[in-house]
């Protein structure tokens, strides 16, 4: 176990912000390696005894930190006690919005998902209707975890939002009901909402706890019904002015056959990688939906004869094109089911070995034209083909990214699959809510990517 020393802030800082520092030091080792005796703190942080001791009594009585065992049986003498964050001193609700359902999932302060709850919203229902079926969901999960109500909720949703003020931008942009749940949120809870683009979300995933743990900087290639992208710059999610960083759908490229407008992706990367796209290429290949319902195990959504074409792309968010009507969802703890009929194919043709191969290549070669424009702009040197159809092509369509875009640009990039898949929004979205919860209850201000209120 290894730890920055804080010993020193007490030399520089005034008393009251030295003991700021030391106490979030203190929670963040608590939080990192589990339970620490007052030795293991004092070793870990280079504090003096006094002065751990003082920090822990602090944070007993806050509520923050509690005695949670005993260590020390195998030796004489009296045992030492093991002190640990208590985990119920606040609940976060991050939540998943889609067009056609809202995943809900209620963690503790250490961000441990305690309960999670997945709702349909009806295609043909008034936006006053999926609000209420919104809340009623959030409602629930609550309940169902115990949570008299949350500390902050974390909202990953399609669309821009804008960095200035940390909401979704009109709904021209996003969907209706989206922008007045979270109005409905702020009103009801009072407490913090954070909103965040859900590519953005799943970014934060990736990098925390799946496929780009060892890497500050990266892009993610967000794969699912539409195309997206985060970027992440020396451990900093970049937004831009606009909140339309990654927007990548819009990028032109070759073999789409027309442009991209202000009002649609259609004509830019969407038009090749879209789900709609990749089924549409499927095809070209003699793979059908029923070959790929039988193939793919553990597939998720509709098959490709009932996708819904995106009408202009459902504006700027191209991540987020349109999800076919009937999708329905999972029951708590599982993934969403309106996830993209491509990725049915794709793991299909994953499992049919040399017969699949062709298919794979040639999407790969399209995935491979959007990464070589990101990599010659920002040369990220890691790219994580993230989303239900990058989890679902995994390392098979990884390494035949990375073969085409070797061919297509002199920079070196590792082309990685997603690890944490169709929840990574959701994950994101806890993590998010935990760091801000953390931020506020630990007395300091925490990771640059954390979304604003």
């Amino acid at each position: 176990m290894h730890a920055p020393r804080a010993a020193a802030a007490g030399r520089t800082a005034s008393p009251t912000t030295a003991r700021l520092i030391n106490d979030r030091l203190a929670l963040q080792l608590l939080q990192s390696e589990g339970p620490l005796t007052a030795s293991q703190l004092k070793s870990l942080t280079g504090l003096s005894r006094p002065t751990v001791a003082d920090l822990v009594e602090r944070l007993q009585e806050a509520g923050l930190v509690a005695v949670v065992g005993e260590t020390g049986a195998q030796r004489r003498g009296p045992n030492a006690r093991l002190y640990g964050i208590v985990a119920d001193r606040a609940h976060l609700v991050g939540l998943d919005l889609r067009t056609h359902s809202i995943t809900v999932a209620v963690a503790d302060l250490l961000g441990r998902v305690r309960t999670e709850h997945t709702v349909a919203i009806g295609p043909d229902g008034a936006p006053d209707t999926a609000v209420a079926t919104a809340l009623a969901a959030v409602d629930k999960a609550l309940a169902t975890a115990g949570a008299p109500a949350p500390h902050t909720i974390a909202v990953g949703a399609p669309g821009l939002v804008d960095p200035a003020t940390g909401r979704l931008a009109g709904t021209d942009w996003s969907s209706s009901w989206h922008v007045d749940l979270v109005g409905a949120l702020r009103t009801r809870t009072g407490v913090a909402v954070l909103v965040e683009n859900e590519v953005n979300l799943a970014a934060i995933a990736e990098q925390r706890d799946g496929a780009v743990r060892d890497r500050d900087t990266f892009v993610l290639l967000w794969l699912g019904h539409g195309t997206g992208a985060a970027v992440v710059l020396d451990g900093t999610l970049r937004r831009g002015a606009s909140g339309g960083t990654g927007e990548i759908g819009f990028l032109p490229v070759p073999g789409t056959g027309a442009l991209p407008s202000a009002s649609g992706c259609d004509g830019g990367f969407h038009s090749l990688a879209g789900s709609a796209a990749i089924c549409a290429l499927a095809a070209e290949h003699g793979l059908s939906p029923e070959g790929a319902a039988g193939a793919a195990d553990g597939a998720t959504g509709p098959l490709c004869e009932n996708a819904a074409v995106p009408d202009g792309a459902n504006g700027p968010s191209c991540e987020n094109a349109a999800v076919p009507d009937g999708a329905n969802a999972p029951s708590s703890g599982a993934e969403a089911t309106d996830g993209p009929p491509a990725e049915s194919l794709v793991r299909a043709a994953v499992a049919a070995g040399d017969t699949g191969a062709a298919f794979l290549d040639a999407l790969a070669a399209r995935i491979a034209l959007g990464v070589a424009a990101v990599c010659a702009v920002l040369d990220p040197g890691c790219v994580v083909l993230g989303g239900e159809v990058g989890r679902g092509g995994g390392a098979e369509l990884a390494d035949r990214v990375t073969g085409h875009l070797s061919r297509l640009s002199p920079l070196r990039t590792d082309v990685r699959a997603g690890a944490v898949g169709g929840r990574a929004v959701l994950l994101g979205a806890v993590l998010a809510a935990r760091d801000a919860a953390q931020n506020d209850l630990f007395g300091t201000a925490g990771p640059e990517a954390a979304p604003r209120p």
